[in-house]
């Protein structure tokens, strides 16, 4: 296009200047051939335009049926994790290439609107994000990464595959976190793809190239030597694969002989890749292992004598009025400590209400935190009474980074649905709900998850709730608003206790023991979604108000 439009300039400059043609037949040969040019010219830009059209086109036909697809489901369709993910990367990188394909756009409608809605787009926060909620559940499942990008997830309905870039883009994430495990896991699929033939801008060479580095990180320099040679035969004038050739043969000759002049007792031992790679980055959980394990439906279970006491009852909680004709079908989840389930607790009318309501106010901003300085994140806060997790040192209410959702906060005067879900948990419990905190809403994303974590506070956090003034949170209540096609199961990790999201149901279980102590054996933790879409609400019960209600035992452990 600029050759025609340079050509055009030129001929109409050609002719301003030389404006008596006709009084020469030379000079008007010259423009036979500058016209000659311009009608090559205006050909290949015309084939340009087609081909780029062509491409606009094939696009459109693919994200066209893709959203048919994916509108008819929205929510089921963005429970595959890959569905999440190639919609952060698809808005946040792939629309913008399209932008700059069809900038020349004459009508300028395409710009115009492209440009309006891309304030509204993933940012590269959210592509990142994204990425490693990918990692994460790879590494809580124990799913492969050809798995992963063959979108053979438990519980798919919208199965979808991943390209040889969108398992580039997770190897450099984690690249550039100096996770050189996942780098590793992910660039050999990102090869393992294009040796099978899959066509990608992506080549060889540049897969490898982080590939090689990933596995010298982890220390096996006969593997990265292997892979550089490859890289060689593909790219014999690579500077960097030259360069590391003859490191990785120098460190591998001097690991050789450090070996040999070792016996054989001192032999360093080989760590799993996993375990290499969380030690270096200091991973602050003990338990994870455990917590995972229970994430996948492993780790501890009821022996048959403690399984034979728990029963499925009707309640009415001490013949309370309102449950004498209706009352409630409970459940006993495990024993110590003693979590119940309620079910049919709350009407589908009642969870679309809920889900409506908070939609808009969904929140998770950041804060500092005062011990890390990082940015955590921050409740989306109406009122002094909404809290979400707290700060040790300072009491205050936060939610931290470890908590993957988005939350909202409902009070009982706006709506006569939350009046009505606050007395029905009163009725239910029989604990005071007037110095309970708000109706607590919480949608989990992608690979969403709430790692382990007390509700109450501990000794060591005497100002914890203190700006609440209803004291500690003596109990919690917890609503499940959908099924989870899988993951995202409720686990007591010093119990071993797992409890599955049902639609319908909700949970219960005590905080503190009557004499006011925390029951530590409440640490529990929300396990990452793996496929489906996680929607709860929850109720944090105080103490005040519940003198009467819950009387303090004799003893500290009662």
């Amino acid at each position: 296009m600029m050759l025609a439009w340079f050509l055009l300039s030129f001929l109409f400059h050609f002719l301003y200047a030389h404006n008596d043609f006709f009084t020469s037949t030379g000079q008007m040969t010259d423009l036979l051939y500058a016209e000659k040019d311009l009608v090559t010219s205006l050909k290949e830009y015309i084939k340009q335009e087609e081909n780029r059209l062509e491409q606009v086109k094939e696009w459109a036909d693919k994200l066209d049926s893709l959203t048919i697809t994916a509108t008819q489901d929205p929510e089921g369709f963005l429970g595959h994790p890959v569905n999440a993910f190639k919609l952060m990367k698809r808005l946040n990188s792939e629309w913008s290439d399209l932008e700059n394909l069809v900038l020349k756009d004459t009508t300028n409608g395409f710009i115009s609107n492209l440009t309006v809605q891309r304030q509204y787009f993933p940012t590269d926060e959210d592509q990142t994000g994204a990425a490693k909620a990918l990692l994460r559940l790879q590494d809580t499942y124990q799913l492969s990464a050809n798995a992963i990008s063959s979108g053979d997830l438990p519980g798919v309905v919208h199965k979808s595959r991943m390209t040889v870039e969108d398992c580039y883009e997770l190897g450099k994430i984690a690249y550039s976190d100096a996770d050189y495990y996942h780098t590793e896991l992910w660039m050999a699929q990102a090869l393992s793809q294009l040796d099978e033939g899959e066509e990608s801008p992506i080549d060889k060479v540049t897969v490898m190239d982080y590939l090689s580095y990933a596995i010298y990180q982890q220390g096996e320099l006969d593997r990265a030597l292997e892979l550089t040679k490859r890289m060689l035969k593909l790219d014999p004038n690579h500077h960097r694969a030259n360069g590391n050739l003859k490191y990785f043969e120098f460190q591998l000759e001097k690991q050789r002989k450090a070996e040999n002049e070792k016996k054989e007792e001192d032999q360093k031992r080989v760590l799993d890749k996993r375990d290499a790679q969380r030690k270096r980055s200091k991973d602050p959980l003990p338990e994870r292992k455990k917590y995972e394990r229970l994430c996948r439906g492993e780790g501890i279970k009821l022996t048959p004598r403690r399984q034979s006491r728990l029963f499925c009852r009707y309640s009415n909680n001490n013949r309370n009025p309102r449950l004498l004709l209706a009352p409630v079908k409970q459940e006993d989840e495990w024993d110590r400590p003693r979590i119940v389930r309620y079910h049919e607790i709350i009407s589908d009318s009642e969870i679309e209400t809920v889900k409506e309501m908070a939609k808009p106010r969904l929140r998770r901003a950041t804060i500092s935190n005062p011990i890390t300085g990082v940015l955590e994140t921050a409740p989306y806060r109406i009122s002094k009474r909404r809290a979400t997790v707290h700060d040790p040192i300072t009491g205050k209410l936060t939610t931290a980074q470890y908590r993957v959702s988005k939350s909202a906060w409902l009070s009982g005067y706006e709506h006569s649905t939350i009046e009505r879900i606050n007395q029905r948990i009163e009725d239910v419990t029989g604990l005071e709900m007037d110095t309970a905190e708000e109706l607590q809403v919480a949608n989990y994303g992608v690979g969403g998850q709430y790692e382990p974590h007390f509700d109450f506070g501990r000794k060591d956090e005497p100002d914890a709730f203190k700006e609440l003034g209803t004291g500690n949170r003596i109990a919690t209540w917890l609503f499940y608003m959908s099924d989870v096609s899988a993951g995202g199961a409720t686990v007591f990790t010093d119990v071993g206790a797992a409890v599955w999201p049902k639609k319908g149901t909700a949970v219960f279980w005590y905080n503190l023991f009557p004499s006011g102590e925390g029951d530590y054996s409440t640490r529990h933790a929300a396990c990452p979604v793996l496929v489906g879409n996680k929607w709860v609400s929850n109720k944090w019960i105080h103490e005040r108000g519940q003198e009467f209600r819950r009387p303090c035992a004799l003893s500290e452990v009662e």
